[in-house]
């Protein structure tokens, strides 16, 4: 997170004793020893006395991502960036809000902006890169990671994805390149022992999968998503109680990492225990409320137990967050039947049948199976 420089002194409003910029100076003390909200009453008294003031509206959108409250947080930084469009370090908190947002698309631009003016930015370019990664825009991220080689050709997770670039970008030669270069510097390495875990998990590959991952644990037991992987693996391979005590231990890691609780959400249907099944896709929507599949599930569960309103809601919060969430329109329209809706249940059937024709519905591999999305990628750059 970038925490704005003071973009301009605030002006005292006409006929004021109080002097603004004293204000904010108090604001900008509290926020740097973390005082949320002391720094938020200072930020809000400098907007009484100079509503234009962009800094303040800035700084505030600070404490609104401190609280992980993202979309607050967005608001206040797009009214700093009407006011102070020059400031690059608000486009990059706007980036890094849709970051956490999870809307990877949205950020770029803002992140494209902020390299194209401040170059020697290696937060906003490894952002951006990685960005371009989670949108599959393999060749672009290629070109923006590149730079970044030569100081960071000692960071694993750099490598891991640049990797994953120029994989996808079909660039063989910097492919391999890259690959030795973590072997040079990371072989023997808990880190370098994830990632091969991953790899192999990608493959399918699990007892060699799970060796890398013990390896990794071994040498680091609280390294993040060890033994979210592991938990994985074992899923992967129906050994339930392992991987629930893999994603419990990951937890007391990663305690605000939503995909353990989604995975221990998917365990728990296959075990039969509902009720803890609702409770794991309910907290792990209370950490990320843009997740579409949790609401499918929690919708499955609701018209399981004949509780068809319920079911419609959660249906209709995953249908838009995701349009194209995997068997939502057949779901909503099974609920809309039984609710005697029969006109409203034909549209949704006939929706379905379209959406199958044109492949947007195709049987992906379930959450069960594995990630769409590397939840170690979903991290920003600090």
């Amino acid at each position: 997170m970038h925490t704005p420089q003071r973009p301009g002194t605030p002006h005292p409003a006409a006929g004021s004793a109080v002097n603004p910029a004293a204000v904010f100076a108090q604001g900008q003390a509290a926020l740097d020893r973390g005082d949320l909200a002391a720094a938020e009453t200072a930020f809000r008294r400098v907007l009484v006395l100079d509503p234009n003031a962009g800094s303040a509206y800035a700084n505030l959108g600070v404490v609104a991502m401190r609280r992980k409250q993202w979309d607050s947080a967005l608001a206040l930084l797009r009214k700093a960036e009407k006011l102070n469009p020059k400031m690059a370090g608000i486009r990059l908190n706007i980036a890094l809000v849709q970051f956490h947002r999870g809307d990877y698309s949205a950020a770029i631009p803002a992140l494209q902006s902020v390299v194209r003016d401040e170059p020697q930015s290696e937060q906003a370019r490894y952002l951006l890169g990685l960005c371009q990664v989670l949108t599959e825009k393999f060749p672009e991220a290629v070109a923006t990671l590149q730079p970044l080689y030569k100081a960071r050709s000692s960071d694993v997770l750099y490598l891991y994805l640049f990797d994953i670039a120029a994989h996808g970008a079909g660039q063989k030669e910097l492919d391999d390149e890259i690959l030795e270069q973590m072997v040079r510097v990371a072989s023997d390495t808990p880190e370098f022992h994830l990632l091969m875990g991953k790899a192999r998990l990608n493959r399918q590959d699990m007892p060699q999968a799970i060796d890398e991952l013990q390896k990794a644990a071994a040498g680091k037991d609280n390294l993040a998503y060890v033994h979210f992987e592991l938990g994985m693996a074992y899923l992967m391979q129906g050994k339930t109680e392992e991987a629930e005590a893999e994603f419990r231990k990951d937890i007391s890691v990663e305690p605000d990492l939503p995909d353990n609780y989604e995975q221990l959400g998917v365990l728990y249907l296959r075990v039969r225990q509902p009720e803890k099944a609702r409770a794991s896709f309910e907290e792990a929507l209370k950490l990320d409320p843009k997740r579409a599949g949790p609401h499918m599930q929690l919708a499955q569960l609701a018209f399981d137990d004949h509780k068809d309103q319920n079911a419609l809601r959660e249906v209709d919060a995953a249908l838009r967050l995701d349009p194209n969430a995997r068997g939502a329109r057949l779901l909503r329209g099974r609920i809309l039947a039984r609710l005697g809706r029969a006109t409203e249940a034909q549209a949704e059937f006939a929706k379905a049948k379209q959406a199958l024709a044109k492949g947007l519905e195709k049987d992906r591999e379930s959450l069960a199976n594995r990630q769409l999305v590397d939840p170690a990628l979903k991290q920003p750059p600090q």
